[in-house]
C-alpha cells in the first residue's frame, strides 16, 4: 500500500450506489472538497436525493462516463453483475475505483479520516478491518483537537513569511521545530486515554485502543 493525498478539486469523480453508504460517501466526498462529482442512482432516496442536488443522475453511469472519470466509488444497493462490469470498465480506462467492503475488487482503500482544518490524519488496515481504523481515530481525535487548526493556518502563514525572507528548507524545518516548541499544542496521550475511559465508563481498561 501506498498512501497518497488526492486533491478532489481537480479530478472527476463517479459515486455510484443507492443506499444509506452512498450517502456517508457523499458526505465524506464533500468535506474532501470533490468539485467534479457526479452521483448516479437510479433508486435514490430522499436523504441522497437532498444531498446530491443537481449532481445527482437518477440511472446507473453510461461506459464514457465510468470512463471520463479518474475515480469511481462503488457504495450500496447494486447487483453484483452490475458491479463486475462497472469494475471492469473502470480498469480498462484505468480509472481508480473503490467498492465497498470488497478489497478484491478495489484499487484502493479508503482510510478512516480525522480532520482539523488542512490537517488530515488517515488511519488504514489496508481493507482488513475499517472498524479497527475507527478505533483508533476515535483515539487520535481525543489527542488532535481543534487547536490543531489553528496551529497549522499558523504555521502556513510563518512559512510564507520565511520564504519571503529568503529561507532555505532547512531554515524553514527548524524555525518550525524551534515554533513548536515554544507555542506548539501539547500531545498527552496518557491523558487521552484517562478521557476516553471516562467516555466510556463501562468497558473498562480493555477495549481502550493504544494508538501510542
Amino acid at each position: 500500500m501506498l498512501p497518497i493525498t488526492l486533491d478532489l478539486a481537480h479530478l472527476p469523480v463517479a459515486l455510484i450506489g443507492n443506499g444509506a453508504q452512498t450517502c456517508r460517501r457523499l458526505a465524506l466526498l464533500d468535506e474532501a472538497g470533490a468539485e467534479h462529482l457526479h452521483v448516479f442512482a437510479p433508486d435514490a432516496g430522499d436523504d441522497l436525493v437532498r444531498r446530491a442536488g443537481s449532481r445527482l443522475r437518477r440511472r446507473w453511469p453510461r461506459p464514457q462516463e465510468i470512463s471520463a472519470a479518474r475515480l469511481v466509488l462503488i457504495a450500496d444497493g447494486i447487483d453484483p453483475d452490475t458491479e463486475r462490469d462497472m469494475v471492469a470498465l473502470a480498469r480498462a480506462a484505468g480509472t481508480l475505483v473503490n467498492v465497498e467492503d470488497k478489497p478484491a475488487l478495489s484499487d484502493f482503500h479508503s482510510p478512516a479520516l480525522l480532520r482539523r482544518g488542512d490537517l488530515t490524519i488517515a488511519i488504514s488496515t489496508g481493507g482488513r478491518s475499517p472498524a479497527l481504523a475507527r478505533r483508533l481515530r476515535q483515539s487520535l481525535e481525543l489527542l488532535f483537537g481543534p487547536e490543531w487548526q489553528r496551529t497549522v493556518e499558523e504555521l502556513a502563514r510563518l512559512r510564507h513569511l520565511w520564504r519571503a525572507t529568503g529561507a532555505d528548507g532547512a531554515e524553514v524545518n527548524a524555525s518550525t521545530e524551534a515554533w513548536l516548541d515554544r507555542h506548539g499544542p501539547s500531545i498527552q496521550p496518557h491523558a487521552a486515554v484517562q478521557r476516553m475511559r471516562q467516555r466510556n465508563p463501562t468497558r473498562g481498561g480493555h477495549d481502550v485502543p493504544q494508538a501510542w
